[in-house]
C-alpha cells in the first residue's frame, strides 16, 4: 500500500496539471513563454546565406488564446521585425524591446479564439548570452549549428519559448547549393534553383521550442548500417510496442565519415536496448550530425544530435554521450518537463541511461556505475538540490549524476521487472506531452502498489530535495 498524498514532500506532493499550470512565468527563465496562449503549429520559411551570416525570415504561426489578449508577446532576439499580419489584416501595431515582440491586433482576441500570425524579420542571427554560455545560433568555421537549450530558440524564430508550450513544425529551408540542410523530423522534398537549394522537413510530433534546430554544413548522408538485418527491413514498425528497426542516418563532412560511422557502430544496440527498456522509439528516424568544428558537449534536438569530431571515439567517455543524447528522444524530447526546475527528468535519465548501456554492451554493471558516481559526490559540495537546482546551477554535472542515483534507488526498491514497467508505462502515458516530478511519482507509485511500504515519493525525496548525499542505494 502506497502512502498516503499529504504524507509526500511537499515538493512532488499535488497534480501534474497543478504544477504544469505553474510552469509560466518560470522563474528559471525570466521574460521567456507566455501563458496567454498556446501555438499549436510553426511554419518557418528561411532564406539564409552563409558567407555572409544573412537570414531573411518568415513564420506563419497558428495559436489559440487562453485569455481575452489584446497584445500577443513572442521571444525574439537580435532580428528585426519589418511586417505582421493577425488572421490576414495588416492593421495591427507591432513593437520589439530587448528580446520581445509586442503584436496587437486590430481588436483584442477572446479567450478561445484561434488565431493566425504572419511575420517578416531579417537580420544576421547569433547566439544568446545567458547563465549557459552562448546558446542559439551559431556560425561554424563552414556553415550552421543551432543549439536552442535552453533559451536558444528566438535567436532564429519568433515563438511562445517554453518547454511548456510544445508545437508542430514545418521548415522550409532555402541556402547555397553546396550545402546540406538538416532539420528536425522527416525530410519532405529538396529541389535546386540556380545556385540556390531548398529543404523541406515536416516535425509532426509536437516540440518544445528550444528543441528545434537547422544544421548547416557540407555533409554528406548515409544511414547507419544495421548489423543484424537487411536494408530492406530499415522502416519496419512493430505494433505490439515491442523494438522496432529505426531509419539512423549520420551526416558528417565527407573526410568525417568513416570515423562517425566506427563511433557509431553500435548504436543499433543501443535503439534496442533502449526501446527493450523504455518502450518504442518516439519519432520516425534518427540522425547524428558530425560538425566540422570541435564541439565542447554534443547537442540535443528532437529526432537528431549533433557531435563533434572530438567526440567520435569507441572509448566510454564517447560513447556515454552517444548513449546519452538517444536516450534523450525519450526523456526530454518526447517527454518534456513542464518546468526547468524539473531538469532532472530529463538529464538525470539520460545519464541513467548511459549506465543501462554500460550494463547491456557488457562493460561496468549500473550498480558499479552508481557506485563509482556516488563516491565522486561524496568529495563534493553538498549544496544544490536536485530537484530545485537554480538557473545557474541547472546544467550542473551533479543533476545529472544524483538524478541518475535517485533513479537507481527507485530501481533496488522496486526490483528490475517493476521498475521497467515504469519506464515504459512513464513514456507510454506521456509521450509527446509535458511531465513533473509529480507525474512520475504517480505512475511508479501505481505500477509498484502491490509493494508493501512502497513509496516512490519517499525514495526519491532524499536524492531531489535534501542537500546532503543519500547512503548509496
Amino acid at each position: 500500500m502506497t502512502a498516503p498524498q499529504e504524507h509526500l514532500p511537499v515538493a512532488i506532493a499535488g497534480s501534474g496539471a497543478a504544477r504544469a499550470s505553474r510552469s509560466l512565468p518560470d522563474p528559471y527563465t525570466p521574460g521567456h513563454g507566455s501563458a496567454e496562449y498556446e501555438v499549436s503549429r510553426y511554419e518557418l520559411y528561411l532564406d539564409y546565406r552563409v558567407s555572409s551570416n544573412r537570414l531573411s525570415g518568415h513564420a506563419a504561426i497558428t495559436a489559440r488564446s487562453n485569455v481575452n489578449l489584446g497584445t500577443v508577446t513572442l521571444n525574439l532576439a537580435g532580428l528585426r521585425v519589418s511586417k505582421v499580419q493577425v488572421d490576414g489584416q495588416r492593421a495591427v501595431r507591432f513593437s520589439q524591446r530587448g528580446n520581445l515582440l509586442f503584436i496587437t491586433p486590430a481588436r483584442p482576441l477572446p479567450a478561445g479564439t484561434e488565431f493566425n500570425l504572419d511575420i517578416r524579420y531579417s537580420g544576421a542571427p547569433g547566439p544568446l548570452r545567458g547563465n549557459w554560455g552562448e546558446v542559439g545560433w551559431e556560425e561554424l568555421t563552414d556553415g550552421v549549428l543551432v543549439a536552442g537549450q535552453p533559451t536558444g530558440a528566438p535567436s532564429w524564430f519568433p515563438c511562445n519559448d517554453h518547454p511548456s508550450q510544445k508545437a508542430s513544425f514545418g521548415f522550409t529551408i532555402t541556402t547555397e547549393a553546396n550545402y546540406r540542410v538538416v532539420c528536425n523530423g522527416v525530410l519532405v522534398s529538396r529541389h535546386a534553383k540556380a545556385s540556390r537549394e531548398t529543404w523541406v522537413f515536416e516535425q509532426s510530433e509536437p516540440m518544445a521550442t528550444y528543441l528545434a534546430t537547422v544544421q548547416i554544413g557540407r555533409y554528406d548522408l548515409r544511414p547507419i548500417a544495421l548489423q543484424h538485418h537487411s536494408p530492406s527491413h530499415r522502416a519496419e514498425v512493430r505494433d505490439d510496442g515491442g523494438p522496432r528497426l529505426v531509419p539512423q542516418y549520420v551526416a558528417a563532412p565527407p573526410a568525417l565519415m568513416v570515423p562517425a560511422a566506427a563511433a557509431l557502430n553500435r548504436q543499433e544496440q543501443m535503439m534496442e536496448t533502449f526501446q527493450t527498456c523504455f518502450g518504442p522509439y518516439p519519432f520516425a528516424g534518427y540522425t547524428v550530425v558530425v560538425a566540422d568544428d570541435d564541439l565542447e558537449i554534443p547537442l540535443e534536438a528532437q529526432s537528431l544530435s549533433v557531435f563533434g569530431p572530438n567526440h567520435l571515439t569507441q572509448q566510454w567517455e564517447d560513447q556515454r554521450l552517444i548513449a546519452h543524447e538517444l536516450a534523450h528522444q525519450w526523456f526530454g524530447n518526447s517527454l518534456t518537463v513542464t518546468t526547468w526546475a524539473d531538469i532532472w527528468l530529463q538529464e538525470g535519465f539520460a545519464c541513467y541511461a548511459e549506465w543501462i548501456w554500460s550494463e547491456a554492451s557488457g562493460s561496468a554493471t549500473a550498480a558499479a556505475r552508481a557506485r563509482s558516481a556516488w563516491r565522486g559526490l561524496s568529495v563534493q559540495p553538498q549544496d544544490l538540490v536536485v530537484g530545485d537546482p537554480s538557473p545557474e546551477l541547472m546544467f550542473d554535472d551533479r543533476v545529472y549524476k544524483r538524478g541518475a542515483l535517485a533513479l537507481h534507488a527507485l530501481r533496488q526498491a522496486a526490483g528490475d521487472e517493476l521498475f521497467f514497467t515504469v519506464l515504459r508505462t512513464w513514456t507510454h502515458s506521456y509521450r509527446y506531452g509535458g511531465v513533473t516530478t509529480a507525474d512520475l511519482v504517480v505512475t511508479a507509485n501505481g505500477i509498484c502498489a502491490g509493494l508493501p511500504g512502497f513509496n516512490a515519493g519517499t525514495i526519491l525525496a532524499p536524492w531531489l530535495y535534501q542537500t546532503a548525499l543519500p547512503p548509496l542505494p
